[in-house]
């Protein structure tokens, strides 16, 4: 079937609107109608190349939500008319111990929602800044929050659980105290989910102007990094660090924040890397730098599900495919609270 996208041929160019093809159903497939799809700053750094490996034409798009419109034979877990979201996974191996543990986010032979081999003309996964999309019923997740949420449910298809895996991991909840670092796309959601988990959240930002924001998003303290005086106060406080700033920037001032045996997860993904922290602020206190990618697919649909019963969403802006290289722009500026997310019944206009 011949489809609407908005993607871009080259790094160098522009996203422009495409014609691509998917996939009649198989027996274990679940096609989907696209309501709305989030814009990450990893679709950024892919489509224009920052990232090595970009497969042109690449259709960006890992925030999937809309309407089960088919279903394969043999498809068990989804029905016709279902609220549904893809993220970043629709294939893996499904037989190693990763896959076996529901950890298919670390398979070696993950494929991404976008720009990874496929059989499926042209040979690489396009993703959701797209009209509809085929996925393996394993890969499609149930989205229980009501419809009228649906378009700032998308981004936790990635930014929640982006942020939401290594809370969980590291146990965060109550009488832990925690710092969020960053108060952007990913940011925003690891404060909101944090805050539901029952930690005391404290956000760092570079900007004053974040303050009232960051505590209107559930963080009980608001700490400006550039301030030291304001650093200093919280020095060997906290008990893990969420690190989300996409950014290459210095981590040590960050690790003397944390107690001993505490923990800093990073899970922004900057084009170029961070300086080296200084080993010392590592030993003497038995700290630790951590990294933590997605999540598996029972613990995305965890994620959703404590979202719904949480009440918790992304705080997004809504725009049409054809602003999708202005949102570019904005986004790299920082000036968007905190999610862009297309309505891709603008690609039928």
């Amino acid at each position: 079937m011949i489809i609407k996208a908005y993607g871009a041929h080259a790094g160098n160019l522009p996203l422009e609107p495409l014609d691509i093809t998917r996939r009649a159903p198989g027996a274990h497939d679940v096609r989907i109608d696209i309501a709305y799809c989030g814009v990450c700053h990893s679709d950024l750094h892919q489509v224009r190349a920052e990232w090595a490996g970009t497969i042109y034409p690449c259709v960006p798009g890992h925030e999937i939500v809309g309407r089960v419109s088919a279903v394969g034979a043999q498809v068990s877990r989804h029905r016709v008319g279902d609220l549904v979201g893809v993220g970043c996974i629709v294939e893996s191996c499904q037989h190693c111990a990763e896959c076996d543990d529901g950890l298919e986010n670390y398979c070696n032979h993950m494929v991404g929602t976008y720009n990874a081999p496929t059989p499926d003309a042209p040979g690489h996964t396009l993703g959701g800044y797209s009209q509809q999309i085929v996925v393996h019923e394993r890969y499609v997740l149930r989205v229980r929050h009501p419809e009228a949420q649906l378009a700032a449910v998308a981004p936790l298809l990635c930014a929640g659980i982006t942020t939401y895996s290594p809370l969980r991991h590291w146990k965060v909840g109550p009488g832990h105290k925690i710092g969020v670092v960053g108060i952007g796309g990913l940011g925003h959601m690891g404060i909101k989910i944090a805050h539901a988990m029952g930690a005391h959240v404290v956000a760092f930002t570079t900007s004053e102007s974040k303050r009232a924001a960051a505590k209107a998003l559930g963080a009980h303290e608001v700490v400006v990094s550039r301030n030291a005086d304001e650093m200093a106060a919280h020095a060997q406080s906290l008990d893990f660090i969420l690190n989300t700033v996409a950014a290459p920037h210095d981590l040590d001032a960050f690790f003397a924040l944390l107690k001993r045996d505490g923990t800093m997860t990073l899970v922004g993904a900057p084009a170029s890397p961070h300086p080296a922290p200084a080993v010392f602020n590592l030993i003497m206190k038995r700290r630790s730098l951590a990294g933590s990618m997605i999540g598996g697919i029972p613990e995305t649909q965890e994620m959703l599900d404590f979202c719904a019963e949480h009440d918790i969403v992304a705080d997004i802006e809504m725009i049409r495919a054809d602003q999708i290289n202005t949102a570019y722009d904005r986004m790299l500026k920082g000036d968007v609270k905190y999610r862009f997310v297309i309505d891709c019944a603008s690609l039928a206009a």
